[in-house]
């Protein structure tokens, strides 16, 4: 009777280890998007040296279209910070409407070759249905990327002896 039960706790055991498995297979490909969606944000982030509105919804709408970040699409956040030590955000609309505006401190997007850093945080939700009931964790995962801003605005100032 002893053996009999430890065979039945040993083969639940197994069920349970083989439906996490196949559970994280499905994990890589789900990374593999945000690591893919955070280096094309990036691209665009280096070319306006700041994350534009437009491009935050699209990569934001392109992500809620998967099917596994469809299940937790209200968890996805994007953000992109100027990297000069402090936490200032690197978000903003048209850089014609903050020409004039701001000083050069409070502007969204930085001088050419200054840094900004894109993440994509993201909850993946890991589930198993045993015997009809569903358990499932959520896993907050993120990924960001240091990009260098590549356009000049004439707006700031620009120094010459500084290796750009």
């Amino acid at each position: 009777m002893r053996a009999f039960a430890k065979s039945i706790l040993i083969s639940i055991l197994v069920s349970v280890a083989i439906l996490l498995f196949t559970n994280f297979i499905y994990f890589f490909p789900w990374y593999m998007t945000l690591v893919v969606e955070t280096f094309h944000l990036s691209q665009a982030v280096a070319s306006d040296n700041y994350l534009t509105y437009d491009n935050k919804d699209y990569t934001l709408k392109r992500l809620k279209e998967r099917p596994v970040y469809r299940d937790k699409a209200d968890q996805i956040v994007i953000s992109a910070e100027k990297d000069k030590g402090e936490k200032h955000s690197a978000e903003g609309g048209y850089a014609s409407s903050y020409e004039d505006a701001l000083t050069d401190e409070e502007k969204p997007y930085q001088q050419r070759g200054n840094p900004v850093t894109v993440r994509i945080e993201a909850v993946y939700p890991l589930s198993i249905k045993l015997w009809g009931k569903k358990y499932e964790r959520e896993i907050p995962v993120s990924f960001s990327l240091t990009t260098t801003g590549l356009k000049h605005y004439k707006d700031l100032v620009y120094d010459p002896n500084k290796d750009y």
